[in-house]
């Protein structure tokens, strides 16, 4: 292909590569619930369309190559999962994004979740070469070109970068890789010149920020306030004793999670038949809930208690998470290593044989 074609092609694609992330950035909640209607319906019609976007660009064979390859890459870890046990959904397509799974159960340790973030990579290497077998036999530059794209798609997806699988296996192996994520990411993004991946990469950036700089300015103890009006013109009708504004007091507490780990303390002042719940923005050990300021308030159905609550508790860190034992972390090292030195040998003969 000559020079300036291929710069025009290059430059067609970054620009529905930015034009689809920005849209999905913005709409791409709504697509989602919109394609998880229907289990089956949802993901035949993302692949419908996603190959309609990519052959907007590329050949139509090619487009449906393509996302059959992601198909592969994305059945590889819904296998994974279901061997352990967790559910997930069937994979969705977004153009020019790739595919995804949603799981509807976290793993409990990053060995799980290495070893379903290994599934993608592995079935889909396994996909490429299969491709590259019937290009070989055939000779068919088309499915050359397919074999080399299903490559490199596994090898990019081994970048230690979240929410790539690289990222995903890196937590069982070292979270060091993270490191050589962020410097090696820098030069994928000049290599590639992708908008797409250098969305992933800077949200990545940022996460690594949050977690290891922002944290040591959140170590030690944090509060919470937290006001509740409490109606007390009938207790005191009653003859209960109404606490004036200089009242303190320490509150009887507990604490409970939902699924999606958001967690609550809720407290009770039995004086007062008061019961209240308080979110908390993140999973953290309680240790006290305190009353710090009372004030009377005339309302238009009677009288009320403004109470301030303080919630004092600490960050929880789930390091038992990365517990992985050593023997398993040296496993998936070396079979992260061996995965990408094959696939760069698989593109490297692909590009010798096949010319791509």
């Amino acid at each position: 292909m000559p020079q300036n074609e291929q710069k025009k092609d290059n430059a067609t694609l970054l620009k529905w590569l930015g034009g689809g992330a920005a849209f999905l950035l913005v709409k791409g909640k709504g697509i989602l619930s919109i394609l998880k209607l229907s289990k089956i319906a949802g993901p035949l019609i993302s692949m419908m369309v996603s190959i309609w976007a990519y052959a907007l660009i590329y050949p139509w064979g090619f487009s449906i190559g393509f996302v059959l390859l992601l198909l592969v890459h994305e059945m590889g870890h819904v296998i994974a999962a279901k061997q352990k046990g967790l559910p997930v959904s069937a994979p969705l397509f977004i153009p020019f994004m790739g595919a995804l799974i949603s799981m509807k159960k976290h793993p409990l340790d990053a060995k799980t979740e290495a070893y379903i973030a290994f599934g993608g990579p592995i079935l889909g290497t396994l996909g490429a070469v299969g491709v590259f077998g019937a290009a070989y036999y055939m000779d068919s530059p088309l499915l050359y070109s397919l074999a080399y794209v299903g490559f490199f798609l596994n090898l990019i997806n081994l970048l230690p970068i979240h929410p790539l699988d690289g990222g995903r296996i890196a937590t069982a192996v070292t979270r060091w890789l993270w490191l050589v994520g962020l410097i090696g990411g820098l030069a994928v993004i000049i290599y590639l010149g992708s908008i797409l991946f250098m969305i992933i990469w800077a949200l990545f950036a940022y996460d690594m920020f949050n977690k290891f700089i922002r944290r040591r300015k959140k170590e030690g103890f944090h509060s919470l306030s937290r006001g509740f009006l409490i109606p007390v013109e009938q207790l005191q009708e009653e003859g209960y004793l109404i606490p004036g504004p200089d009242h303190r007091r320490d509150l009887p507490f507990s604490t409970y999670s939902h699924l999606d780990h958001q967690q609550f303390v809720t407290t009770q002042w039995e004086g007062l038949k008061f019961e209240g719940t308080i979110p908390l923005p993140m999973q953290a050990i309680i240790h006290k809930v305190r009353v710090t300021n009372l004030e009377k308030v005339l309302l238009e159905n009677g009288l009320h208690l403004k109470m301030h609550c303080e919630v004092q508790f600490t960050i929880f860190e789930n390091d038992k998470y990365y517990d992985v034992p050593v023997r398993t972390r040296w496993q998936y090292g070396i079979s992260y290593l061996l995965l990408a030195g094959f696939l760069s040998g698989m593109m490297y003969l692909v590009h010798v044989v096949g010319n791509v």
